[in-house]
């Protein structure tokens, strides 16, 4: 079995003020209670996908002059093909798009791969899992929605966990270097029955910056999921 990492948290700067942005990154920062975050969140959303429409390219190269933390970009967008690379060349760490969005996923990521980045796949609840189990070595990350992605504050939808057991025996059996990922209502009341099916990384928007100390509030999140390990 491979060694899976410690329970990883990402922010979604989707909850964060956006006037502040760089603000809002540094408060996830290492601090006295905690060594920081792993990853930064930004979601990218195209009003097309997605019937919402964020924050684009520009916006993250701008985040990536303002941080060190590496920047986990969420691509809720049509035609990832074209525009998924770029993000990568730019400098984001892990760059995921969506299954739903493409007919070529394998071409996507391994553009990602050829420009730098991680390579990352999302998966809607609805979607199944099992058309992409046979190309998972393709990716790096393999992002489960467990809301329906378009808007943060969504309640979590606990019958996405089945694709994480399954997604993490099949990592398990094979050995394989990925990271299972998790985005949509994750808080301290559901944090630990993720950990529990298999999570890696945990994404959380309104449970870290709904409050006035986001770094408490990882550290929260990061204990409640390294015990549910």
């Amino acid at each position: 079995m491979c060694q899976r990492p410690a329970p990883m948290i990402a922010p979604s700067i989707l909850s964060a003020d956006f006037a502040n942005l760089a603000d809002e990154i540094a408060k996830v920062g290492p601090s006295d209670v905690d060594p920081g975050v792993d990853w930064v969140h930004v979601d990218v959303m195209d009003n097309h996908f997605v019937p919402n429409l964020t924050l684009g390219l520009p916006v993250v190269e701008s985040l990536l002059k303002a941080t060190d933390i590496p920047l986990d970009c969420h691509l809720m967008i049509t035609d990832p093909g074209r525009w998924a690379p770029a993000y990568a060349e730019a400098g984001a760490y892990n760059v995921s798009f969506h299954a739903e969005a493409t007919d070529d996923p394998i071409s996507v990521a391994r553009d990602i791969r050829a420009a730098g980045g991680k390579a990352g796949l999302g998966i809607k609840p609805g979607t199944a899992l099992a058309p992409y189990l046979d190309i998972l070595s393709e990716f790096d990350t393999l992002l489960i929605m467990s809301v329906e992605p378009g808007f943060g504050g969504q309640k979590f939808m606990p019958e996405v966990l089945d694709k994480v057991r399954e997604l993490r025996t099949k990592i398990d059996a094979e050995q394989l270097k990925l990271i299972v990922e998790i985005d949509g209502g994750i808080a301290t009341d559901t944090i630990e029955q993720a950990a529990v099916a298999g999570v890696d990384c945990f994404v959380a928007g309104s449970a870290v910056y709904g409050g006035d100390d986001p770094a408490a509030r990882v550290a929260s999140l990061r204990a409640l999921a390294t015990a549910a390990r």
